[in-house]
């Protein structure tokens, strides 16, 4: 792959930013997304995932099952402020 070959299309992050990040030491799934937002798109992961996982892999000699994916949680939702002006009015009665 050419170094500036988009892995995250949701975060824009490039081939060469996941490279350069492994060089300088960080060397998880998740120190990597907590400093390029890999991962946190609307895909969450399901695109770019894998090939920050095989980088991991490939740079720090580890088998790609042994690579730990990225802690996942639920996806946060907007929450409508009429509904929490509602439920505040409730909790007054």
């Amino acid at each position: 792959m050419e170094e500036n070959t988009i892995i995250c299309r949701c975060s824009d992050v490039t081939l060469k930013e996941v490279r350069d990040l492994i060089k300088e030491g960080y060397v998880t799934y998740d120190e990597i997304k907590r400093i390029t937002r890999i991962g946190m798109g609307p895909c969450q992961g399901k695109t770019c995932g894998q090939l920050v996982m095989k980088e991991i892999a490939m740079s720090t000699g580890q088998n790609i099952k042994d690579v730990k994916f990225q802690t996942t949680r639920p996806p946060v939702v907007g929450v409508r402020l009429g509904l929490i002006a509602e439920e505040g009015r409730n909790n007054e009665e």
